[in-house]
């Protein structure tokens, strides 16, 4: 018999990097994620196959039990990090693979997986699930991060989150955009490297007050109904963190003639923008080799 577990894709519409230092954060899961499907066997082995969002294999691997040594991989880098999450995985529930015989476990992706949507935190959190554990937890001895990728890979609607004295909070949103039909998603070709973005990050000396102005942002953000005071807030954030982070903005690198407002999400320079706009956004965007945009409804869970 065949376990299934599934967890949201995310993105992180505010608070990018300060929300490491308690900045509140405007988070939504999408309506892409990953499936972990879990199958018993009668070996001794940990059978593992990836699959990308079109069913082709990306990697496998197979592990020993209860060890979790390898004896076959596709990809050493991704091998590595597995088996990582195996050992911190039963370090938290000492059971963990421990007495069962063997298992084969498949996952798959429903978005390609260089668009930056979460492959890792859907995995942890799929893991997690299946282990009977914390995700925060697994996420910290792992990967390490915010969290706020966990929190929308468990929740399925737009959140506000928020670390305090080390804890995640998180509160669910009732959000009411009348202007949901004016904002678009962009991916930039490329990739970001969430956990380099981070360490680059924490060599900044970052001033209580940008934590602060963050967090107002944010709070009107999801509250306010007019899109030219939504795109006032966006071009706000976008600055403040310009300054702090001491690079610019990338509406001023890439779009500098576009009509309407370009944030960044997440890690600058990289994954997905958000952008304001209309019917013919997507279409400036192409023109610039942008192919990828989805209007904010298809992307939001």
């Amino acid at each position: 018999m065949t376990t299934e577990y599934y967890s949201n894709g995310k993105l992180l519409i505010s608070g990018e990097y300060v929300i490491l230092d308690g900045a509140l954060g405007w988070a939504i899961p999408t309506k892409y994620g990953q499936y972990l499907r879990v199958e018993k066997t009668e070996s001794d082995k940990l059978s593992w196959k990836s699959l990308d969002h079109l069913g082709q294999l990306w990697f496998e691997g197979t592990y020993r039990l209860p060890t979790f040594e390898p004896i076959s991989f596709s990809d050493q880098g991704i091998s590595m990090a597995l088996q990582t999450i195996f050992s911190s995985a039963r370090g938290l529930n000492p059971s963990f693979l421990k007495r069962d015989k063997g298992y084969e476990v498949h996952t798959e992706l429903t978005f390609p997986k260089d668009w930056g949507l979460g492959s890792s935190s859907t995995l942890i959190n799929n893991i997690a699930q299946w282990v009977g554990i914390d995700p925060y937890e697994l996420l910290k001895n792992t990967f390490g991060g915010s969290g706020y990728d966990i929190a929308c890979a468990k929740h399925n609607t737009p959140l506000l989150y928020r670390i305090e004295n080390g804890v995640p909070h998180t509160n669910e949103l009732e959000l009411r955009l009348p202007f949901q039909d004016s904002l678009y998603f962009v991916y930039l070709n490329q990739k970001k490297n969430s956990r380099e973005a981070i360490s680059a990050y924490r060599k900044l000396k970052i001033e209580t007050r940008l934590i602060e102005q963050i967090t107002q942002i944010t709070r009107k953000l999801v509250a306010t109904l007019n899109l030219k005071k939504f795109e006032e807030l966006l071009l706000r954030h976008e600055l403040l963190l310009s300054e702090a982070l001491k690079v610019p903005t990338v509406q001023s690198e890439l779009f500098e003639d576009y009509f309407g407002v370009v944030k960044s999400l997440g890690a600058w320079g990289g994954d997905f923008v958000l952008a304001t706009g209309n019917q013919d956004s997507p279409g400036y965007f192409k023109e610039k080799g942008y192919d990828v945009v989805i209007p904010f409804s298809e992307m939001l869970l």
